[in-house]
């Protein structure tokens, strides 16, 4: 391997670690606090769209209770940030 190649090579890998591989770590974290953080009677939202409020929590299911009835998702199908808006408190403006 050349030395006229080394430095872009190391570059690019910089930037793989940098602006892929790290953003991606944090978000699994993220998931992963909260998938743990689920609790019954959490209002929730899956990634699908549907609202609902969980019911039963199961090691990989959980079961929510929507307008047409009970239903059986996976605890991989709610989506954290349309459920983390959906959660958080509302601050009027004076």
């Amino acid at each position: 391997m050349s030395t006229d190649l080394l430095g872009p090579l190391l570059l690019f890998t910089v930037f793989i670690v940098f602006f892929i591989v790290l953003p991606q770590r944090k978000k699994q974290k993220q998931e992963k606090e909260f998938d743990k953080a689920l609790k019954k009677g959490d209002k929730v939202i899956t990634k699908s769209g549907l609202h609902g409020k969980i019911l039963e929590l199961h090691d990989t299911t959980c079961v929510l209770e929507t307008g047409a009835g009970k239903m059986k998702f996976e605890r991989s199908a709610i989506s954290i940030e349309m459920s983390s808006k959906l959660n958080t408190p509302v601050v009027e403006k004076k």
